[in-house]
């Protein structure tokens, strides 16, 4: 029998071998890309968190500057502002009122004209 073992090509042999470290291959690759994606797990956590904190900041930021501005837009307030700037109250003799002109009307149109505002303000058929 030591005879039909020794005949036995090396092939054969390592083949036990090459199986047992490629399932230890596997395995070890697998336990990395295990500890791989808890690591990533983690910092994404942790990035989620620092947004989550900034976010409140940020709305603690937004709720001062909305009661800021609440304060600065009451009527006292601005008054109190253009006084202190040398603003006065409008006279009457500064006030021009400009009467509306208006738009011709093609002789050929019957019905309502029909307008459409351009972004400078000027009307256009």
């Amino acid at each position: 029998m030591a005879k039909q073992r020794n005949n036995l090509s090396g092939a054969v042999r390592f083949g036990p071998a090459l199986t047992a470290f490629s399932l230890c291959l596997l395995i070890a690759g697998s336990a990395l890309g295990y500890v791989w994606q808890k690591s990533q797990n983690y910092r994404l956590g942790l990035q989620i968190t620092e947004s989550e904190n900034r976010l409140k900041q940020l709305a603690r930021a937004n709720h001062t500057l909305e009661l800021q501005l609440e304060e600065l837009c009451l009527p006292a307030k601005l008054e109190l502002r253009a006084r202190s700037l040398g603003l006065a109250p409008r006279q009457p003799a500064q006030v021009v009122t400009l009467d509306d002109v208006p738009v011709a009307v093609p002789e050929n149109q019957t019905g309502p004209p029909q307008l459409a505002a351009r972004p400078g303000g000027v009307l256009t058929r």
